[in-house]
């Protein structure tokens, strides 16, 4: 290692891994001769694979709030930070990805050191913390943006994410379920499935930000995630679904820039240990997948046993069911290198197979005839497999990350040959099992799931509900549902038809952790002013299209008035609010902003905010980070100190108060425990799917 390198090399140390070299002798051998880095370029692809990750931030696309944050970000931090010197030195502004669409993605070399010796670099940073809690900002490597971008999802897709912890990919999805605000239930929905327990809560943390009544969250192995059914037309039929994310568990390293310690535990073996799961999987989606869908497949390895080896496999085995799509105008700007054609195997020993006749038998347990490349030379060219892609971390300052776009052409045909749900079919030295017999009784582990358990039309709840929110005739009472079978109700949840339907019908098949958006919660306080039932913040954007009563239009400086002040009199609201609220009598309320186009100035989106009117004052019920976000978009300026803007206890009308002050106190530890890792292109959760952090690859 030359005096440069070592110096970068201590430099880069972080936290918990300063024994760790970036250095592998059998990782460099074994790329060399794969030859995927272009001639001339492997000591470029070195150095950046031992550089710091720059961080990279999405702006949330599905809120028409994304335009104002991206506006709140350019205006205010980044004119700042490009004037901005620290220690002599002249600080990088972050700059947008060029393929990410509308300048919604952004990176930035800033590390954790440079932060902390600057406090505008520091209010920058508890922006970034404080949106991503909210969920308007999501911390994602650039490179896991990649695969929802080419699934071409519209508003009516029915979408399986394999293996989505920890979901933010899944995110994206949902977003782009929701690109239009004006439609509150889409027709389409996401099913995110994980195959460890604890990783799904991190799941549906990620999904819960989005408030979105279209996602479910469910825990099962994906190579044998079971057949779901839905009713249509009074028939029970199999769900098929349009678009699958396949982003199966790798060995991960093409996240060696994140993840230092793939440096030390790197073998060939790893990938040799995972294409048979990876095939599975694989094979497990394109079963689910409906005749003219788009499955992707991804993964954050660059090795081609785990890329184009299990790509080429299922295409062999679909028989021209399946093709690959060409995707190179798909992402204007996007430097990728086409998949290959060729690629050997090597052993942890060093002993390298072209060919599976050259595998000696007491080998064949580890390494299967699926991992070469097809030796029929027309089957392997009209596979197309140069339409895979291959990006490499030095090309555009990225990690690591292969790619794929399969489309359905056809029933598979061991789908068409084997149609009893026993059949089984082994190919390849690998057996699949078409469709797993469901168990007779579930078997539930990690933690027990309260029950989902829709409410009828006649329900009792709805007849306050109905008169005091003055529910449109249309509001679908069918798809509210609670958490238990008996006792108060305590809060009540939305999905939308489409999930009703999936829940329904598949109670016995599957594991839920978690679905619906909340969209009321029990007052007791309430009940006195003619409700039991208050509006959740939550879920107002799904609910107020269908409410038409008890909402007060408000004006900016209004909004101001409510985030900012403890308590405020109605008399403190401009005189056409305050006319509005004393013609309504105490209770839960819809406080509404509609923009103004003649003022540009001002937000150009909706806002909509659960409040309580009380006595003679009026208060918001929001969460301290959504406070805090209303109130950049509507130009005040937050800077946490140590007390925090909100954190005080409210005094004054009590009404409803306390369980929304609960909340806000938990969602301030939320945000507490939120640390933006600006050195290493953090996430919440770890992104890649790698063996050590992934229970499927032990089975």
């Amino acid at each position: 290692m030359g005096k440069r390198s070592r110096q970068r090399q201590k430099n880069q140390n972080t936290a918990g891994y300063a024994d760790i070299v970036k250095e592998n002798k059998l990782f460099e051998h074994y790329y060399k001769e794969q030859g995927l880095v272009p001639d001339g370029e492997f000591e470029e692809f070195m150095e950046a694979m031992r550089e710091p990750l720059p961080a990279t931030i999405r702006i949330t696309g599905y809120k028409s709030h994304a335009k104002e944050i991206l506006h709140c970000l350019k205006e205010k931090y980044f004119k700042d930070i490009q004037e901005l010197e620290v220690d002599g030195q002249k600080i990088e502004a972050p700059q947008p990805l060029s393929w990410y669409p509308d300048e919604q993605a952004w990176h930035t070399n800033m590390s954790r050191k440079i932060i902390r010796k600057s406090p505008l670099l520091e209010k920058f940073h508890q922006f970034l913390v404080s949106e991503t809690e909210s969920g308007n900002i999501s911390r994602q490597e650039a490179v896991s943006m990649i695969p929802p971008l080419l699934m071409k999802i519209e508003s009516h897709h029915k979408i399986l994410d394999m293996c989505a912890a920890p979901g933010s990919k899944t995110a994206q999805l949902i977003e782009m379920l929701h690109a239009d605000m004006d439609v509150p239930f889409p027709e389409g929905f996401v099913i995110a499935n994980d195959v460890d327990n604890k990783r799904c809560y991190l799941l549906v943390h990620q999904a819960k930000r989005l408030n979105s009544p279209c996602i479910m969250v469910v825990n099962h192995d994906a190579s044998c995630i079971p057949t779901l059914q839905i009713e249509s037309d009074g028939r029970k039929n199999v769900l098929f679904y349009d678009r699958i994310l396949c982003d199966v568990p790798c060995s991960g390293d093409g996240t060696m820039r994140k993840n230092i310690d793939v440096w030390k535990k790197w073998t060939t073996s790893n990938s040799l240990h995972l294409h048979g799961l990876q095939l599975r999987i694989a094979v497990r989606g394109v079963e689910q997948l409906a005749v003219g869908g788009r499955m992707v497949y991804s993964t954050c390895s660059l090795n081609p046993v785990e890329d184009e080896a299990v790509i080429a496999a299922l295409l062999e085995k679909s028989e021209g069911a399946l093709e690959l799509a060409d995707s190179s105008a798909d992402l204007p700007g996007l430097k990728w290198m086409p998949g290959v054609t060729s690629w050997k195997l090597m052993t942890k020993e060093g002993q390298w197979y072209s060919d599976w006749s050259e595998v000696p038998s007491s080998r064949h347990t580890q390494i299967r005839p699926t991992m070469f490349p097809p030796t029929d030379k027309d089957k392997l060219a009209g596979m197309h497999l140069e339409r895979c892609m291959r990006i490499l971390p030095h090309h555009q300052n990225t990690g690591g990350f292969f790619v794929a776009v399969l489309v359905k052409k056809a029933p598979m045909p061991w789908n068409k040959r084997y149609p009893k749900p026993s059949a089984l079919r082994v190919t390849g030295g690998l057996l699949f099992s078409l469709r797993p017999p469901p168990s007779k009784k579930m078997k539930l582990f990690g933690y027990k799931e309260n029950p989902f358990v829709f409410l009828t039309e006649d329900d009792p709840v709805f007849t306050t509900i109905q008169s005091f929110y003055d529910l449109s005739p249309d509001f679908p009472k069918l798809n509210v549902l609670t958490r238990t079978h008996e006792g108060k109700k305590r809060h009540l949840y939305m999905v939308s038809k489409e999930l009703r339907n999936v829940l329904l019908n598949n109670t016995e098949r599957m594991k839920v952790i978690n679905t619906g958006v909340k969209v009321w919660s029990r007052n007791s306080d309430g009940e006195e002013f003619g409700c039991a039932f208050r509006l959740a913040q939550e879920g107002i954007y799904t609910l107020q299209p269908y409410i038409h009563s008890r909402i007060i239009t408000v004006s900016v400086e209004d909004i101001k008035v409510l985030l900012t002040q403890e308590n405020p009199y109605l008399s403190k609201l401009e005189e056409d609010a305050h006319a509005q609220a004393k013609k309504i009598g105490m209770g839960s309320i819809v406080l509404k902003y509609i923009p103004n186009p003649n003022n540009p100035a001002e937000p150009q989106c909706p806002i909509q905010l659960c409040g309580w009117r009380g006595k003679t004052s009026i208060r918001a019920f929001v969460p301290r980070n959504e406070r805090f976000h209303y109130l950049r978009m509507l130009g005040v300026e937050v800077f946490r100190d140590k007390q925090g803007v909100g954190q005080k206890r409210r005094d004054g009308d009590k009404e409803g108060e306390g369980e929304e002050a609960k909340e806000e106190e938990e969602g301030a530890a939320a945000e507490n425990e939120a640390e933006l890792d600006l050195e290493n292109g953090g996430e919440n959760g770890s992104e890649s799917k790698t063996a050590s952090s992934n229970q499927e690859t032990s089975r």
